[in-house]
């Protein structure tokens, strides 16, 4: 069995389903994941926005115009009245239900029931289409095997269990389609997988059907070797390893969710990255297989605070990073980058919430100084190990750059960098300029 995962630009239109339909038609057993279409999440954590704020009047209208362009897909996308009635039926449940918020307190239960309706709408409205078509497929609801547990980790037993119980419901069905990104949590409500997490989803169901394949479908042909948005030249990345896949993912590259890499990783089961505009483009394949020996890829992570705690008394001291890193545990603040001195240690994070909480408890063990809007540039390959001269290429790159903080030899697929963000564009470019000619990549 594969699992085809197809995000929000794939079923962003009528145009775009009808697309992915005739994508899955084929006699191979499949599960097909898909997102929310697209702008429809961004839609409803607006309206849960207006929600908590009670701001009534403009959570309805935005309500009625998300029902209004869901009515005009509903009308492009099936050619009986019958479908369309039923379809339209469907999005009045839904709408109606969305509605229903107005009328009372608005919590972070409804809001998680609220941003699980993109799922069940694109998923419901394309088995529709898929039964017009006279498509044998199973619409299997998410919310009856998906779940996370206290931790608000995924249930790995549970879903196992659960999804081939649904699964031995409809004997002699290939095609199935479900829900990404949503679940249940410990307490049996309606909940997520954060926003990306239909990626997740995919990996998840994928390892627990023991799947011969995971594809994820999006509106670009595989991984690049840089960020297409900044970069020109840029190009896909026939292989990867795992380990070189979740580094990019985790540091900025925006086509793969972080988590997503590690279920497969733990089943040994390929993942494919491909494009549903392009369907015949090779794509990215990530796998235990990929090839080794050289500089992969650059990615880059926006929105870092870095941190030096400085303290010549106490750094070298027994318990003293334990000490710091006990801090950041405490707010559940997780560290990217770390560095240390005889005299500071130096180290970066992605979430700032807690950010003056942290610092007054490091102002405890010395001197602190906080750097914000930085960048951590990512350089990710199999090359630590076997390549020489890989940092130079790289330093010699960067060498007009001011580099604030660098981690080299924690992973051997990664050399971080941490610039000042306003420097990101010209690093990213001299980057691609330097390693890639330095690798042949172009040729």
């Amino acid at each position: 069995m594969k699992i085809l995962k197809f995000g929000g630009t794939s079923v962003g239109s009528a145009e775009r389903m009808k697309a992915v339909a005739s994508l899955i038609q084929n006699d191979e057993p499949k599960i097909v994941v898909l997102s929310a279409m697209s702008g429809t999440t961004n839609g409803l954590v607006q309206i849960a926005e207006t929600l908590y704020q009670n701001k009534h009047d403009e959570a309805k209208a935005l309500i009625k115009a998300l029902h209004d362009k869901y009515k005009q897909v509903a009308e492009e996308l099936y050619t009986s009245g019958e479908k369309k009635k039923q379809a339209n039926e469907l999005l009045k449940q839904h709408f109606d239900y969305l509605t229903a918020f107005t009328l009372d307190l608005f919590t972070i239960h409804e809001e998680r029931a609220v941003l699980a309706q993109g799922e069940l709408l694109s998923t419901a409205l394309f088995q529709f289409y898929l039964e017009e078509q006279g498509v044998n497929s199973v619409l299997l609801p998410a919310l009856n095997f998906m779940k996370i547990d206290e931790n608000e980790e995924p249930d790995n037993d549970y879903i196992a269990k659960q999804l081939q119980k649904e699964l031995q419901k409809h004997e002699g069905v290939e095609l199935f389609v479900t829900q990404g990104y949503i679940c249940r949590n410990a307490f049996g409500e309606i909940d997520n997988l954060k926003r990306g997490g239909s990626d997740y989803s995919a990996s998840l169901i994928g390892a627990a059907v023991e799947a011969e394949e995971i594809q994820i479908w999006t509106d670009i042909d595989g991984m690049h070797n840089n960020d297409p948005r900044i970069v020109k030249n840029t190009y896909p990345i026939a292989e990867l390893s795992f380990d070189e896949a979740a580094e990019l993912a985790y540091f900025g590259a925006k086509i793969l969710h972080p988590s997503s890499v590690l279920p497969a990783k733990q089943k040994n089961i390929p993942v494919k990255l491909l494009n549903t505009m392009e369907p015949e483009a090779r794509g990215t394949t990530i796998s235990s297989e990929a090839e080794g020996g050289k500089i992969k890829a650059v990615a880059a992570k926006d929105g870092i605070t870095a941190i030096k705690i400085k303290s010549g008394r106490m750094l070298l001291a027994y318990g003293f990073l334990r000490s710091v890193f006990e801090v950041f545990e405490r707010y559940k603040t997780p560290i990217d980058m770390i560095t240390t001195s005889e005299v500071a240690v130096s180290l970066t994070i992605d979430n700032d919430k807690f950010l003056s909480e942290i610092v007054k408890e490091l102002k405890e063990f010395g001197q602190v100084e906080v750097d914000q809007e930085q960048t951590i540039i990512c350089v990710v390959g199999d090359f630590i190990a076997e390549r020489s001269g890989s940092g130079l290429a790289i330093f010699e790159s960067l060498k007009h750059i001011a580099l604030r903080m660098i981690s080299y030899g924690g992973s051997k697929n990664n050399i971080s960098l941490l610039i000042n963000t306003t420097d990101k564009v010209e690093a990213l470019t001299k980057l691609n300029d330097g390693i890639f000619d330095r690798n042949g990549a172009h040729a």
